[in-house]
């Protein structure tokens, strides 16, 4: 097992930022499978421990007995790639998971449910963050030393959580360990600036370096270098490019963290706390929880069918993002993709994505057009660098069907790529073009998928570094952008990409006016600018607390 996976429940006792609000003693805490544990014993060791393990155990965006994780999944892969140009939704139809949909189409409303579920989740970690903050603040025979560390990973934690608030719903309510009766939780999502709620974040983040250690003994638990990582993060999400800059290059300069040799290495769960990983949500299966719960269970409809899979058949490569990896002859990208076709492509393409007539995995089969549900709506293509073999011992093959791949928070190229984008808004794009070209190196060097029983490429591949020296800086700057997007394609990250650059709109439509040609479900389709970039504030939440408190994001 994993470490950190397994769950340690609190009572459902919600408050008002979680919805559904109830008033329950902040003095009580119930542990299964441990039972009712009276107040007096809360502040001991063990179960301040436990406290603090059950604000990790919703990292995966499962925290209660639905299974309905894939409405808040950690991997945001609705929130942050079928609402991108990079998938659609996938699945049986525009009936099927109709909210997502309207999602991918930019009808969300305040009451879709994956709106409101992603909400409950993440303001859920902040209450049993919160929540073990004061256990541990008011335990007299806590480690003084180890209660350093796990206040730093609290606040580490806390501070995850409202960056993902931040990031989707861009205006929300900020409340810390000091709230301890209702009044506390009732807070307006606007008594903070912009600046005041980074702020905040920021803080959790400094906090949490300061306090944690270069190592952790156990899987899962955040270092001093994935707090200086996602302070990094933050930087970059608010064009504080100099700081972002010294902040990359204090995780770099530690030497802790390498990109693997090999890219389809990275998504391999026997490697998935390697040396490329800073942080991740740790994902387990087959660990003693009755329903595998602690598993990638968000990811559970990204199943590909055939042969091998379930056909859940959600999360599908867009043909937009399939052109993005047509590269020249020279084996760098041809930034014309969707108007220009090319044979050769990067060969990261065919560890991302299932394309017919390539080898799928380890399966020993070509991915055929055959296994993607409903074809004729979303195209030949699955999702593959995320997908866990079935022939793995780690891929569960009855229900829910997930496996232990963990989801990668922060990993290395990403940091990489940050430096890179700070380098070319900062002037030195010599610097960024050596820094994109690590990434792109290690991709020219991996190990190519092959044919089934050949050495020869499974397809005409074709991939080299920047040779030519960056003089442009809006080249520069398109360079980093598109090399963003091979790297990372498919991990979550790509709609809020767009959003930071402020291009979300311009790319948005654009990529609606093309793909309507082949794609009937995006008909409907559009983008508005200064509404879609973030999702609307749940409903239930405003009618909970009230207009006089909670304002709606614009246009919703």
């Amino acid at each position: 097992m994993k470490i950190l996976t397994h769950k340690f429940r609190t009572l459902s006792c919600t408050v008002a930022i979680l919805v559904t609000a109830v008033s329950c003693s902040s003095d009580y805490l119930e542990e299964v499978p441990y039972g009712e544990v009276a107040p007096s014993e809360m502040t001991s060791p063990t179960n301040v421990e436990r406290a603090i393990i059950a604000a990790y155990s919703v990292l995966n965006g499962q925290f209660d007995g639905a299974s309905s994780a894939f409405n808040s999944p950690a991997s945001n892969w609705s929130f942050g790639d079928v609402v991108s140009d990079d998938a659609y939704k996938g699945g049986g139809g525009t009936g099927d998971q109709s909210q997502i949909h309207q999602m991918e189409i930019f009808g969300t409303s305040p009451t879709t449910t994956d709106v409101q579920r992603k909400w409950l989740a993440l303001y859920e970690g902040v209450k049993r963050v919160n929540y073990a903050l004061n256990l541990l603040n008011r335990s007299e025979t806590f480690d003084p030393t180890l209660q350093i560390q796990r206040e730093g990973e609290l606040k580490f934690l806390r501070g995850h959580y409202y960056f993902e608030l931040k990031k989707i719903y861009n205006r929300v309510p900020y409340i810390d360990e000091s709230a301890v009766a209702n009044e506390g939780f009732y807070v307006s999502n606007t008594i903070l600036s912009d600046e005041e709620l980074w702020g905040k974040i920021e803080a959790d983040f400094t906090a949490a370096y300061n306090s944690l250690s270069a190592d952790q003994a156990d899987l899962g638990r955040p270092t001093k270098m994935a707090a200086m990582a996602y302070l990094t993060k933050t930087y970059v999400y608010q064009n504080k490019w100099a700081e972002a800059l010294v902040a990359a290059n204090e995780v770099i300069g530690s030497g802790k963290y390498a990109l693997l040799p090999n890219f389809r290495d990275v998504f391999l769960p026997d490697f998935d706390n390697s040396s490329e990983i800073i942080f991740a949500v740790q994902h387990s299966v087959n660990d003693g929880e009755p329903s595998n719960y602690n598993g990638s269970i968000g990811d559970r409809l990204s199943a590909p069918g055939g042969p091998f899979y379930n056909q859940y058949g959600f999360h599908r490569p867009s043909q937009n993002l399939i052109n993005s990896y047509q590269t020249l002859s020279d084996g760098t990208p041809n930034f014309d993709t969707q108007n220009n076709t090319s044979s050769l492509m990067d060969p990261r393409v065919d560890h991302t994505v299932g394309r017919p007539g390539i080898p799928y995995l380890d399966l020993e089969i070509n991915y055929e057009s055959n296994w993607a549900r409903d074809l004729a709506t979303y195209g030949p293509y699955s999702p593959k660098k995320r997908i866990v073999s079935a022939l793995s011992s780690l891929q569960i093959k009855t229900w829910p069907y997930i496996s232990a791949l963990n989801y990668y928070v922060i990993r290395y190229a990403d940091l990489l790529l940050w430096k890179a984008e700070a380098q070319v808004e900062l002037g030195d794009l010599e610097g960024a073009r050596t820094t994109v070209n690590m990434v792109r190196q290690r991709a020219a060097t991996s190990e190519q998928v092959k044919m089934i029983g050949s050495d020869a490429p499974a397809s005409a591949y074709s991939i080299n570094t920047y040779q030519a020296a960056w003089t442009d800086a809006d080249a520069a700057r398109e360079a980093v952008r598109l090399e963003r997007r091979l790297e990372l394609a498919m991990e979550g990250h790509r709609f809020f990409d767009l959003v930071r650059w402020g291009i979300a709109a311009e790319v948005m439509n654009t990529y609606f006016a093309k793909e309507k040609e082949i794609r009937s479900h995006l008909a409907n389709a559009s983008f508005e600018q200064g509404t879609n970039e973030y999702f609307p504030i749940p409903q239930a939440y405003i009618d909970l607390v009230g207009k006089d408190l909670v304002q709606q994001n614009p246009g919703y």
